[in-house]
């Protein structure tokens, strides 16, 4: 069976000021995505799911579905405010939904193989495709999951401050436990740190860290409901609350219900927080296609 792409572009871009989602990067208007799924297909995936909002679906379906149809599989996959199908009945008022673990969850009637998750507006590099497949392939199982795990010297924006999951890693490659830092950013040195309610602290230039690109089987979503539901339930009054993956991979791991193979890769990430982030996209995507790494027409 072949492995599903389950693609988060559900997200508003308050940062970046549109929706960038679909915003055009390479040299015929090709949107981050369309070189996700270029490397997927290439890697052996078989199905793209898009976790978007409901009132996306007819711009989504007219970008995507006459590149991709004979190509691979799609599926759409709506993030909504409706807490009813989890079993709450709460009405919550919220700016955005519940976040990445949310996202994933709304998924749990449309996915039945193994799948990985990644962000819509970030760039991964045809390397974590490849491997991630082989792992969803041949490794993953019930009880044993994983995550790309990217440099943290090779993720950041020049303008401003990131949020990186940062990685603790054992000796078997295992994560032991991951932090989500919301305030990472290089210092005028270019070293690496972050900020919290405690002050600044520095970070390892190799420092492994998350950029949201997963590998699970559908059993995750059984796991983390319940999670889920205590989340709502004790963040009800906090609108700003998320619900992120790795707070499941946190307490899957701590709970002993399944290990995180954090397995390296050398690539360079890039993606657009920021709008100043474009022209930078821009100039790399420009880069790999004049190297070869991709066809100027990417669907041509």
């Amino acid at each position: 069976m072949k492995p599903t792409l389950l693609i988060l572009a559900a997200g508003m871009a308050s940062r970046y000021g549109s929706m960038k989602q679909v915003d055009g990067f390479g040299p015929n208007g090709e949107t981050i995505i369309d070189y996700s799924i270029y490397d997927a297909i290439k890697a052996g995936f078989g199905k793209v799911s898009f976790i978007i909002k409901e009132e996306f679906q007819d711009n989504f379906k007219a970008i995507f579905e006459p590149k991709l149809k004979g190509r691979i599989e799609t599926d759409y996959v709506f993030q909504s405010f409706d807490l009813k199908p989890f079993g709450i009945e709460q009405e919550i008022e919220r700016a955005k939904p519940w976040g990445t673990a949310h996202a994933v969850l709304s998924a749990r009637n449309q996915v039945h193989e193994p799948f990985c998750v990644i962000n819509a507006d970030d760039f991964y590099g045809y390397d974590s495709f490849e491997k991630m497949a082989k792992f969803l392939t041949t490794e993953v199982s019930d009880d044993t999951y994983s995550l790309i795990g990217y440099q943290i010297d090779r993720t950041l924006s020049d303008y401003g401050t990131v949020s990186r999951g940062v990685c603790k890693v054992d000796d078997s490659g295992n994560m032991v436990e991951i932090n989500e830092r919301t305030e990472v950013y290089f210092k005028e040195d270019g070293s690496v740190a972050y900020k919290d309610a405690t002050g600044e602290h520095p970070l390892s230039s190799d420092t492994r860290v998350s950029m949201n690109f997963w590998g699970f089987t559908p059993a995750v979503f059984k796991q983390s409901e319940p999670m889920f539901k205590e989340f709502v339930a004790a963040n009800a009054e906090n609108p700003k609350s998320e619900f992120f993956i790795p707070i499941v991979a946190d307490n899957l791991i701590k709970s002993g219900q399944a290990s995180f193979k954090v397995i390296p890769t050398a690539s360079k990430w890039f993606g657009v927080t920021y709008k100043e982030d474009k022209p930078i996209v821009q100039k790399s995507i420009s880069e790999l296609v004049a190297n070869g790494t991709y066809p100027a027409n990417l669907w041509g």
